[in-house]
């Protein structure tokens, strides 16, 4: 129909996801090929009023050939590969689906603090390689009590620090400003990290939190502290991180993120003390296509359009 919003498919998305979309809008699909977009903007910018994005970088010059942009919405939580203050100066609203994965990576957050603390990768390797019958497994540690810094309570922090106080942890959080909660701020990273036996990173990567984790965090956090990082790979120095398991400096790491992604260090793959997932926070069949409900949804309300009966 030639009276349907164009909108610019940015991104992989779920089957169901790009059918909703193509049953209400003009759907134009992004060229892979980069040296195609030029032509494509020039034919097809003018008219698109809407992105569904999810890892495409949305610099300034991508924004400028979308001069009728009115709305950015994005499959993931993060957001850094937008120009998001740019954006905003042009009055294009930007969405994200931080609150609907938030449950799921907050599970998988529990996931991690449990793994770490009481060595469930580590005692399954200890089981598998026969080592159970030349001695006795190691004493862990119980989260009942343990002091847990979060950095970030987003809707993913906050999801996580309900798991983590029902299990019986005590909860800090360090971010932007104070929120209403009865969990103690600590306005300087340092000061959490002094806090904390674990400490874990759920907030987004902005300019602000790039290289966040580094040294001197670390060296609060302690060797008998634990590090999990469920946010984004550039908030923590993996250097740092490798450093800091070569000293006996750090007591575990639980990695569901890196900075180089897919590409993970050696020294991080091979060390017994690290647990490694492959960026999985929000990965479940229900959570992905709950994500892609909320782009559809975004752009639709956007526009007027009646909700997607489902």
């Amino acid at each position: 129909m030639s009276d349907r919003v164009s909108i610019l498919k940015a991104a992989i998305l779920p089957e169901k996801t790009t059918a909703e979309l193509t049953a209400r809008f003009h759907v134009h699909e992004l060229p892979q090929d980069a040296s195609s977009r030029d032509e494509f903007f020039h034919a097809f910018g003018p008219e698109i009023r809407g992105i569904a994005v999810r890892k495409t970088y949305i610099d300034r010059a991508f924004i400028d050939g979308l001069p009728r942009l009115e709305i950015i919405a994005s499959y993931s939580a993060g957001l850094e590969n937008v120009d998001v203050a740019y954006a905003q100066s042009r009055g294009i609203r930007i969405t994200n689906t931080s609150h609907i994965l938030a449950e799921e990576v907050a599970n998988l957050g529990l996931g991690l603090v449990l793994s770490l603390t009481r060595g469930i990768v580590a005692g399954h390797a200890f089981v598998q390689t026969g080592r159970w019958e030349r001695g006795s497994f190691p004493l862990g540690r119980s989260v009942r009590g343990m002091r847990v810094g979060i950095v970030g309570l987003g809707h993913i922090g906050a999801a996580l620090a309900l798991r983590l106080e029902m299990l019986g942890a005590r909860i800090a959080y360090t971010g932007p400003r104070p929120k209403d909660v009865d969990y103690t701020f600590h306005a300087d990273i340092l000061s959490l990290a002094r806090w904390s036996e674990v400490l874990v990173l759920t907030c987004p990567l902005t300019p602000e939190t790039r290289g966040l984790i580094g040294r001197e965090v670390i060296e609060c956090l302690g060797p008998q502290g634990y590090l999990v990082n469920i946010a984004r790979g550039g908030v923590a120095d993996e250097r740092v991180l490798i450093e800091a398991l070569a000293s006996n400096s750090i007591a575990g790491l639980a990695l569901d993120v890196f900075q180089g992604e897919p590409h993970v260090p050696e020294a991080l793959r091979a060390d017994p003390r690290v647990v490694l997932t492959p960026h999985i926070g929000s990965g479940t069949v229900e959570t992905r296509l709950r994500m892609g409900d909320a782009v559809v949804d975004a752009l639709s309300a956007h526009f007027g359009l009646p909700p997607v009966e489902r």
